[in-house]
């Protein structure tokens, strides 16, 4: 549980919707894989739009809105540098929860798999004890 919640800021119900709706809000900036892979792509250094429109395979228009998504929300900032702008994370530990967030697809993948397989394998049985 977050500190936060845990601290009894959010102890009466409205306070903790409303976190709770911030956070669902938050978590909308991160449901775009264009999204996702800016932040993954300035985990090493801060960049500009055409690095990361390279990077990511998009348009630097298409990059650029999804950089104001990212800074609206508080993810990334902008930092002019001469004729350049560079962007940067605001805090890395949103890498820890994409990281999370990937370790828990792969897990949620593995077992799909393991079903899919599963599955598979028992569909020539049906098929003779269907026949039989």
């Amino acid at each position: 549980m977050s500190a936060y919640l845990r601290g009894g800021a959010a102890t009466d119900k409205g306070t903790r919707q409303e976190i709770f709706r911030f956070h669902a809000q938050f978590c909308k900036a991160l449901a775009d894989p264009n999204r996702l892979l800016l932040l993954v792509e300035l985990r090493q250094a801060p960049r500009t739009v055409g690095e990361l429109s390279e990077a990511i395979g998009a348009s630097q228009s298409l990059t650029s809105r999804h950089l104001g998504v990212l800074r609206h929300k508080g993810l990334v900032v902008a930092e002019r540098e001469g004729a350049h702008v560079r962007y940067a994370l605001t805090d890395r530990r949103i890498l820890d929860a994409i990281d999370t967030l990937l370790d828990v697809l792969a897990t949620q993948l593995a077992r799909q798999g393991a079903r899919l397989n599963a599955a598979r394998r028992l569909r020539p049985l049906r098929r003779v004890g269907a026949a039989g």
